[in-house]
């Protein structure tokens, strides 16, 4: 398997564990989804945050699979 399939895997691998792994925020692992469920059930202002950090995590490694893709395109 060449590198660039590995470096995708690798994201693919990133994404899968910020939505339902144990991610490391401000210096402790949170599971996201503990946080939906305390945010939106227990009104935890603080999971909300914790909740926004995770999504912007998520989002700057789904705008790198786009890049990656895109690059990938253009190569073959």
């Amino acid at each position: 398997m060449s590198e660039e399939k590995n470096e995708g895997l690798d994201r693919w691998d990133n994404l899968v564990n910020i939505l339902t792994g144990k991610i490391e925020i401000d210096g402790k692992k949170v599971s996201l989804k503990d946080d939906f469920e305390k945010f939106f059930i227990k009104s935890n202002k603080t999971a909300g945050t914790r909740i926004r950090k995770a999504m912007q995590m998520l989002r700057r490694e789904a705008e790198e699979v786009r890049k990656d893709i895109q690059r990938n395109k253009k190569s073959q």
